[in-house]
């Protein structure tokens, strides 16, 4: 049996900030705004210490610029698309759309507020 998911077009086209933040695959970077993407995973543990600092800004962020978490435990071919062999690792793209800078492990707020405003956001 063939089962398919209808998915609003609102939220194809303006994602929210929850459902930016799921873990599911997104569309990245988001077309037209600064992303930022973590890739990780909810269970390990510098990842964890991210969950906190991703929740703030996406909520911060809202409608200025895309935070994004992908966990790739619960969805592995996201890690090879991204190229990503150590976790968490934070991809930022500007609202061109061109990867502009990669970190990787435990990203604080405050840093990662520092490379946004780099990339035009306020």
């Amino acid at each position: 049996m063939l089962l398919s998911v209808v998915v609003p077009a609102s939220s194809l086209a303006n994602p929210t900030a929850e459902e930016l933040i799921s873990g599911a695959p997104q569309a990245i970077p988001v077309k037209g705004m600064v992303t930022m993407v973590d890739i990780g995973a909810k269970a390990c543990v510098p990842c964890k210490m991210m969950i906190p600092v991703i929740e703030s800004l996406s909520k911060e962020y809202e409608g200025k610029a895309a935070i994004v978490f992908i966990d790739v435990w619960k969805n592995p071919d996201e890690a090879s698309q991204f190229g990503i062999s150590t976790i968490p690792t934070q991809i930022f793209y500007d609202k061109d759309g061109k990867e502009k800078m990669r970190h990787t492990g435990y990203f604080s707020k405050e840093e990662i507020v520092k490379v946004l405003k780099g990339l035009g956001v306020e």
